[in-house]
């Protein structure tokens, strides 16, 4: 067998046992640069600077606004009626 195909089925057969004997944590002597922490807030969105909270709450009041409006500003509609008095759809300015 060459040399080289020993030397890479070492280095595989190293890395599987490896893989299989690693449980995932990093020593406590590892350099703390190498991976940070993630800190996110998840569940929180009322808060004041919360993009998603902020996001949220104008599209609220935009809604309930633009309902209001609706229903205070619009016309009322007018049925139409046919020549024979029925009523065949409503006319909305």
């Amino acid at each position: 067998m060459d040399i080289r195909k020993t030397a890479t089925l070492v280095f595989a057969t190293a890395a599987g046992v490896f893989a299989l004997v690693w449980d995932g944590t990093i020593p406590a002597g590892a350099p703390s640069g190498l991976i940070s922490k993630a800190e996110a807030r998840i569940g929180r969105p009322l808060t004041p600077v919360s993009y998603a909270g902020v996001a949220r709450r104008t599209t609220r009041r935009a809604v309930y606004a633009g309902a209001a409006a609706a229903t205070y500003y619009a016309p009322a509609c007018v049925p139409v009626q046919d020549a024979s008095g029925n009523v065949v759809g409503y006319r909305c300015p």
